[in-house]
C-alpha cells in the first residue's frame, strides 16, 4: 500500500474494509436522524407557539441561536459530563444543533400565511385546530421543509465529532487516519461519505421542499 498513490490506496482501503465503512455509514446517518426527528418534535411545536406569541419568539430563537454559537466539541464534551460517553450524547448535542433552524422556519413559515386566508377560514366556522391543520401547516410545510434540510445538513457534519465521544460513524474513520502514517486515504474513506450523506440528503430534502412549494402556489 505504501508504494500506490493516494487514489490508489483509497481503493483498495474501499476494497478492504467496505462493511466497515458501510456499517460506520449507517451508523452515522441514524444519529443524525434522530436528532433531528427529536428536534423537529419539540420545534415545530415550538415555532408554531413563537408565530402566535410574537414577544417570545426573539427570547427563543436567541436562545437558540446561542446553542448553536457554542462550538460543536465544547458541546459535545459538556454533555458528555451529564450522559457520559456514546451515541446518547450526541444525539442530543444533534438535537440542540438542530432546534434554531427548525425553530426559526417554523415561525417564518407560520408567519407568511396570507391572513386573507386565515379569515376565510374562520368565516366558514373552522375551528383554529382544523385552520392550523388544514391551512397554516400545509401553506408553512415547504418552509419548515427547507428548515429540517438545514438542520440535517448540519447534524451530518456535527454527528462526525460523535467519535470523540465513542459514538462511532464516519468520525471514526478520519480520526484512524490522521493517526495513522501517511493516512490520507484513510481520512478520505471518511470523509467523502460524509460528504456524500450531506449531499444527498441536501437533494432529496431540497426536492421535497419544491414539491410542497408547488402545491402551495
Amino acid at each position: 500500500m505504501k508504494d500506490m498513490n493516494l487514489w490508489q490506496q483509497l481503493v483498495y482501503y474501499f476494497t478492504h474494509n467496505g462493511q466497515y465503512i458501510l456499517d460506520q455509514f449507517n451508523r452515522h446517518f441514524l444519529i443524525s436522524i434522530y436528532g433531528v426527528i427529536l428536534a423537529a418534535i419539540v420545534g415545530i411545536p415550538i415555532g408554531i407557539y413563537v408565530s402566535r406569541h410574537k414577544h417570545l419568539a426573539t427570547w427563543v430563537i436567541g436562545a437558540a441561536n446561542v446553542i448553536q454559537t457554542t462550538p460543536s466539541l465544547a458541546m459535545v464534551s459538556i454533555i458528555m459530563l451529564g450522559l457520559g460517553l456514546g451515541v446518547n450524547t450526541v444525539i442530543l448535542t444533534v438535537f440542540l444543533y438542530s432546534l434554531l433552524p427548525i425553530i426559526k422556519n417554523t415561525d417564518t413559515g407560520m408567519r407568511n400565511v396570507n391572513p386573507d386566508v386565515l379569515d376565510a377560514g374562520k368565516g366558514m366556522g373552522m375551528t383554529r385546530w382544523q385552520i392550523l391543520r388544514q391551512i397554516e401547516l400545509p401553506l408553512s410545510l415547504s418552509v419548515i421543509m427547507a428548515g429540517l434540510r438545514n438542520a440535517l445538513v448540519l447534524a451530518i457534519g456535527v454527528t462526525a465529532i460523535g467519535s470523540f465521544v465513542g459514538a462511532g460513524g464516519l468520525g471514526d474513520i478520519i480520526i484512524r487516519g490522521t493517526n495513522a502514517t501517511n493516512g490520507g486515504a484513510i481520512i478520505l474513506a471518511g470523509a467523502l461519505p460524509t460528504a456524500l450523506m450531506a449531499i444527498i440528503s441536501d437533494m432529496v430534502l431540497g426536492f421535497l421542499e419544491k414539491r410542497f412549494a408547488a402545491r402551495t402556489q
